[in-house]
């Protein structure tokens, strides 16, 4: 009887055990429809009873139900089925970073009455979502999709619990959504990369709880009202893009805690308000391409002691860089550029030990050598940005003791009309990746040493005086040949700048160029060039190169521009040239060239312009036909006599006698 009670007992605790760990049937068949509807394969299985153990499932202790179902960044591809609606006591769904497609059934979230965490980011569903009620859902993220519509007008209503909202990178329209105030809990709300259009919401200053406001690239305007000032609790604030107008909030400085002012690229006017500078913690204040203006050294930036980026690019700020600016020793990045600002850099700016990235291009700025003696103290300096400034002055050389730059990755001092010769102290930058000297009076001979900078891969030298040959050193270029995936890349820039008319945030996005264009360098075009591989765009118009054009030009495999105009080149087009598939812009107009334009690959995308002004080419696509070859007739062989035969220039009558002659003999003798 002991026996038996004892097995009783380990059976009741087995099936006890048994119990606890396989979870309720009806998730059960939930999760197996929901892996159907989806690949790859995971440990799913119907003959495994206990869901709870399967991948990315938690479930309550007390009665196995499932509470999270978490599979971010796992490839997932698919669809959604409607029953993973029956997982009643699911709390957190994730499902981002993976491949699912398609609209959300629209019951989906009808019956997950405990559903806190919603996070379907970086898919690929679309359809609209306006069928949301979830009464206890803190954060719902649906970023990086396809959905479209408007932002549904109940879900605050729904979700008075609701803290952050993303529909950020979808493909919503219409206004903003009536009733935002109803979330009295949001602190944030995201809805940028949309085309969301209208005025911003009258009622975003009932939301007290706010610390982030993320509506950039959408088509939203109209002023900013001032009641925007009443969120205390903001640090984010990101407008950006979108085509807002009117001044700033005149109060903005009650935003104490704001860290980042995102206000770029928009249609606001007038100047700063002078409260700005008290938004003390601020690290990020962008508000470059706007119509904004005024003294700018009327502004004390000495309160703004941890801000790290200043963007005033594009506007209309006029007067000196003021001194106070110095004062932000936090500051990593200065863009001030395409303003009206006189005067000359100030010194304090020697103590900016931080800064990286400083640009002040087109500006009326003057003393191009002091400028570059204070920078050169900036030792973390990177990018260095001073085009159009400076004008006609001095290029500085190396009794100007300029040491330093040691950093330096980018240097643009293009368009300032300097005069002089490239300065050797620039071979000392040795991590220099962009060279800009273009549209300067700069005379003398290209370096040899430019061939020995081993990071260089973009070389500006357009509209100067330069002469002499083009050293074939050129071709030794190492960032031009391979490709360095040093940790040292300034790969992304703090704030983006203009090249070649094009903006750029990252420098490896940069075509790699040579440009060397109108100056009057003369001589043959090295074929050594041949040897930079990872070339893209290569100018040598409007010089005085003479000669061919190298065959070995065919190893620039990468190349995509290729400009050789205005020059007094000669002889054939080689056909291995229509070898460059990338070649997508070809100019060899105003030469001595002559015979027939390759066909094939490119070549026969190029249009009459790329090769007019050269009387001795034909074919296409010139008018001019090339002249058809002549196939003249070739008689029969006649077959060559031997010569070593004798008797052919014997007479016929006596080559008659000579053969009797031999007959009888033979018969003289056979007889």
């Amino acid at each position: 009887m002991l026996i038996l009670s004892f097995l009783f007992l380990i059976l009741l605790s087995h099936n006890h055990h048994q119990s606890v760990l396989s979870c309720n049937h009806l998730d059960h068949t939930s999760l197996l429809s929901f892996y159907n509807h989806i690949s790859p394969t995971l440990n799913y299985s119907s003959s495994t009873h206990d869901c709870c153990q399967w991948e990315g499932i938690s479930c309550t202790t007390h009665n196995s139900r499932v509470t999270i179902l978490s599979l971010p960044g796992k490839h997932l591809s698919g669809s959604i089925s409607p029953f993973l609606g029956k997982l009643s006591f699911l709390t957190h769904l994730n499902l981002s970073n993976n491949h699912l497609s398609g609209p959300l059934p629209p019951a989906l979230f009808h019956n997950l009455k405990h559903l806190q965490t919603i996070d379907l980011s970086s898919n690929q569903f679309n359809g609209s979502i306006d069928h949301l009620f979830l009464h206890r859902v803190i954060t719902y993220n649906v970023s990086n999709n396809s959905f479209t519509g408007i932002i549904p007008l109940s879900i605050c209503r729904g979700s008075p619990f609701l803290e952050i909202l993303d529909f950020s990178m979808n493909k919503f329209s219409g206004q903003i959504f009536h009733g935002i105030d109803e979330c009295r809990k949001l602190k944030v709300f995201r809805a940028g990369f949309n085309t969301l259009s209208g005025w911003l919401p009258q009622d975003f200053h009932r939301l007290t709880t706010l610390k982030e406001i993320s509506l950039p690239n959408n088509h939203l305007s109209g002023p900013i009202n001032n009641s925007i000032v009443l969120l205390h609790n903001l640090t984010i604030l990101e407008l950006h893009v979108n085509e807002l107008s009117g001044q700033l909030p005149p109060d903005i400085g009650s935003l104490s805690n704001l860290e980042q002012l995102q206000l770029h690229t928009n249609s606001l006017n007038g100047s700063l308000p002078t409260s700005l500078m008290n938004c003390s913690n601020l690290k990020t204040l962008l508000l470059r391409n706007n119509f904004l203006g005024g003294e700018i050294s009327a502004l004390d930036f000495s309160k703004l002691q941890r801000l790290q980026a200043i963007d005033f690019g594009n506007n209309s700020f006029v007067g000196n860089i003021p001194d106070t600016l110095c004062s932000c020793r936090s500051l990593t990045a200065v863009r001030l550029a395409y303003n009206k600002l006189t005067g000359e850099i100030p010194p304090c700016m020697a103590s900016l030990t931080s800064l990286a990235h400083l640009s002040l291009s087109f500006n009326y700025l003057s003393n191009v050598a002091g400028a570059l003696r204070i920078l050169r103290n900036c030792h973390n300096l990177a990018a260095l940005f001073l085009g159009r400034c400076f004008h006609d002055e001095m290029m500085p050389d190396d009794d100007d003791g300029l040491n330093g730059f040691q950093n330096l990755q980018i240097l643009a001092l293009g368009g300032c009309g300097l005069k002089g010769e490239i300065p050797n102290w620039i071979a000392k930058l040795r991590k220099l990746k962009l060279l800009n000297l273009s549209q300067n009076k700069i005379a003398g001979p290209i370096p040899i040493w430019l061939g020995t900078m081993p990071s260089l891969f973009v070389l500006n030298l357009t509209q100067n005086f330069l002469s002499g040959e083009l050293p074939p050193q050129i071709g030794r270029m190492q960032g031009l040949i391979r490709r360095d995936n040093t940790s040292s890349d300034l790969s992304q820039l703090a704030l983006p700048f203009l090249f070649d008319s094009s903006q750029y945030n990252r420098l490896f996005n940069l075509h790699r160029a040579l440009k060397l264009g109108n100056n009057s360098l003369h001589g043959n075009i090295p074929e050594e060039i041949g040897r930079l591989r990872l070339l893209q765009m290569l100018d040598l118009s409007n010089n005085n190169f003479h000669g061919g054009i190298p065959d070995k030009l065919s190893n620039l495999v990468n190349l995509e521009k290729f400009d050789m105009s205005g020059n007094h080149l000669s002889g054939r087009i080689p056909e291995v040239l229509s070898e460059l598939h990338f070649l997508s812009s070809f100019n060899v107009a105003d030469n001595d060239l002559e015979g027939e334009i390759p066909r094939g690959g490119q070549f026969d995308t190029f249009s009459v312009t790329s090769f007019e002004g050269n009387p001795k080419l034909c074919g296409y696509p010139l008018k001019t036909k090339c002249p058809q070859v002549e196939m003249r007739s070739i008689p029969e062989k006649e077959e060559e006599p031997d010569e070593s035969i004798w008797y052919n220039n014997v007479p016929f009558g006596m080559g008659y006698f000579v053969g009797l002659f031999l007959v009888l003999t033979v018969l003289k003798f056979v007889i």
